[in-house]
């Protein structure tokens, strides 16, 4: 008996220590996670445990899922490699930066949702949002700011592939360096690049070179950039918005619609034969030069623009045709 019992005994004491090998599996990714200011990133992130960080915070979160703030903190800068939502709608979801904010990383067909964020450049910085790869990058009412370094911009979207940008109910200031950089750079890639691209009621203020800059240089996909700014101001830059198509790259087309450039050096600038920018119901006023055209390129007019106060007002190109 005695040694049944103990043979029950070390049965019982190997199972429990085999129990205690297996009982804990690699914990799942959740698909919504929480960061706070006073969070720790050792936290499964969950809402009574939350993390500190984005960084820490994406890595427990499964693709398709979404990040939220509990409570005002500054987050840091993260690299999202996944379809994924930050969203901070309701407090202050603070980026604090040296060099990039965010960095968007992913597969051909993730989208990416940045909602509600203060995305501030400290020294050195470098983009506040850079894109690289993925499917759609949406931002909506985020502020990013102060991005001020040689060649950096608030907004650099620069995809490899075809890929759609979003800009919705946000404000892109003080950014890029004298004479380099700015505000919004939409700059496809390579032989597979090509940008759609919607700016929609966006205020883009005294960013240091050029406020929005579509440019198809190092890009020969047939596809190039379409896109169009609504609803908009362009203020205080070098120039408002430029598109440039160099000899033998991609082309482009942008519609500008109700778009209010005031107190820049140029306020539309188009450059090379393959540019192209339909301009209606917007007010282009107290510039240096208001529309600027060179190289072959197109600037239409639906007739409807109120251009004047300019030092000198520019010309278009020619009336666009009306709607068939």
């Amino acid at each position: 008996m005695k040694k049944v019992s103990k043979l029950v005994a070390a049965a019982a004491a190997s199972g429990f220590a085999l129990g205690g090998l297996w009982a804990a599996p690699a914990s799942a990714q959740a698909t919504r996670t929480w960061v706070s200011g006073v969070g720790d990133d050792v936290n499964p992130c969950s809402r009574t445990a939350p993390c500190k960080t984005f960084a820490g915070a994406i890595s427990k979160t499964a693709a398709g899922g979404e990040i939220n703030c509990l409570d005002p903190g500054g987050f840091g800068a993260v690299t999202i490699n996944k379809a994924l939502t930050i969203d901070c709608h309701y407090t202050e979801g603070g980026v604090l930066a040296g060099g990039n904010g965010i960095v968007v990383n992913a597969a051909a067909t993730d989208a990416v949702f940045l909602r509600g964020l203060d995305i501030f450049g400290v020294n050195p910085p470098t983009n506040g949002v850079r894109f690289i790869a993925g499917g759609a990058l949406h931002i909506e009412d985020c502020i990013i700011r102060r991005f001020n370094a040689a060649n950096s911009f608030g907004i650099s979207f620069q995809p490899s592939g075809t890929s759609f940008l979003y800009v919705s109910n946000s404000t892109v200031a003080e950014n890029g360096s004298g004479a380099t950089g700015g505000g919004i750079l939409i700059q496809p890639t390579g032989a597979a690049g090509s940008a759609r691209v919607t700016i929609s009621n966006v205020r883009i203020q005294n960013n240091a070179n050029q406020g929005m800059r579509l440019d198809t240089s190092g890009n020969t996909s047939p596809a190039g950039i379409r896109g169009s700014i609504e609803n908009s101001s362009v203020t205080e830059s070098a120039t408002g918005i430029i598109g440039s198509t160099p000899a033998g790259a991609a082309g482009l087309r942008l519609m500008v619609n109700n778009v209010t450039l005031n107190e820049n050096g140029t306020a539309l600038n188009a450059t090379g034969s393959l540019a192209g920018m339909l301009v209606a119901n917007s007010t282009i006023v107290n510039n240096t030069l208001g529309v600027s055209i060179s190289g072959g390129a197109v600037i239409n007019t639906y007739n409807n623009n109120r251009v004047d106060g300019n030092d000198t007002d520019g010309s278009f190109t020619l009336p666009a045709l009306p709607p068939s």
